[in-house]
């Protein structure tokens, strides 16, 4: 729907949060400019989560790409269709070329088809070191390490057995979902200055999500590509995997919002999920509130332990992580979801625990439990 103006109307969605796009999206193998040089690509995932933004950024003579999208021939044939639209070079054909190859983090809808965007446009890949090495290090897990080392981790954190060895069945999933990446790299760090098409956009490190997420900021022109670190109406998934059993990445995640003090509420921010929005300060405070919440209600849940230790009839007591995801969780989970809400429920556990609210320790039944404090 357009104003009187012209202009796409504003959205506001009952969220504070302004979307200057209203509802517009592109479609397939389309673009939408929403700043000058900044084109808006959208993608498919065959997920719930059915669509990841990607970005085009016109520099000098060619173009910078911001993330790649999934491992897909639908994908492919979308990227194909666009670089014949902007008379990009690829495959041999001559045209404008692609200046560099930046993804934000490892995860398989980002960095899924770096490799064979790298291959295809003779161009590099820009990415922190530390995503890269975990793209790296993923795609080579035999399917046996990853299913035996996650079965085994969420079996210890109280999952079923059987129901922990059938959801990793399937083993490196990971590989399944994204060409490899490339062997060499151009490092990113958090405050590196990229000169993209006679902007300055800085490099603004996010954790928790992802160990080290760079998003791009350019004051020029007051926009912020922010991956999967801030997103509108939805939070990005905030784990604790097999691989660092002892991480605490809610702590992390929700301490590198500081990173992103000097950008201001108006700027435009463009996030990989959903739609492009104004409030980045405000979504912010929305997004502490949403996990404040979160700890307090399941920190609740043990408020109450019997006195040998073990759940009482509201749920409350010695708890694991899987008897203790009913209460982040208040609906009914499919397969799929039951993995990300055990990686969820641990990060928020981890936080309490670092916060001396819980102490978690192994029981002689080989679970691993929390109590209050």
């Amino acid at each position: 729907m357009s104003a009187a103006n012209g202009r796409p109307a504003r959205n506001r969605a009952g969220d504070g949060l302004d979307y200057p796009l209203g509802e517009r999206k592109p479609a397939a193998a389309e673009t939408i400019e929403v700043a000058p040089g900044v084109h808006w690509l959208r993608m498919p995932l065959p997920f719930q989560l059915d669509h990841i933004n990607l970005w085009l950024l016109e520099d000098g003579e060619g173009y910078a790409i911001v993330d790649s999208g999934l491992l897909l021939d639908e994908t492919k044939e979308h990227w194909l269709a666009i670089f014949e639209r902007f008379g990009i070079a690829h495959g041999g054909k001559a045209g404008k070329p692609v200046t560099r190859l930046i993804v934000t983090h490892f995860h398989p809808d980002h960095i899924g088809l770096a490799g064979w965007l790298n291959d295809l446009l003779d161009t590099e890949l820009w990415i922190t070191r530390t995503e890269w090495l975990m793209a790296r290090m993923l795609y080579l897990d035999s399917d046996a390490v990853n299913h035996r080392s996650m079965a085994d981790f969420y079996a210890l954190h109280g999952l079923a057995p059987e129901l922990a060895e059938r959801m990793f069945s399937g083993g490196n999933t990971y590989r399944r979902r994204v060409a490899e990446a490339p062997f060499h790299h151009r490092r990113l760090c958090a405050g590196d200055v990229l000169e993209i098409g006679g902007r300055r956009w800085e490099i603004i490190v996010g954790t928790g999500h992802a160990p080290e997420h760079a998003c791009l900021w350019t004051a020029d022109g007051g926009v912020l590509i922010s991956g999967d670190q801030i997103l509108p109406k939805i939070t990005p998934n905030i784990s604790v995997w097999a691989s660092e059993p002892d991480a605490s990445p809610l702590e992390d995640y929700l301490g590198s919002f500081a990173n992103f003090a000097a950008v201001p509420d108006d700027a435009l921010v463009l996030p990989s999920h959903n739609l492009p929005f104004r409030g980045v300060q405000t979504r912010i405070g929305q997004i502490v509130d949403h996990h404040r919440v979160r700890l307090e209600r399941l920190s609740g849940g043990f408020a109450d332990a019997s006195p040998d230790g073990s759940p009482n009839a509201s749920g409350s007591g010695r708890l694991s992580a899987a008897d203790a995801v009913p209460l982040l969780f208040r609906r009914e989970l499919d397969f799929h979801q039951l993995g990300f809400a055990m990686g969820e429920c641990l990060a928020h556990l981890a936080y309490l625990e670092g916060a001396g609210t819980l102490a978690g320790r192994l029981d002689p039944d080989g679970i691993h439990r929390f109590e209050r404090t």
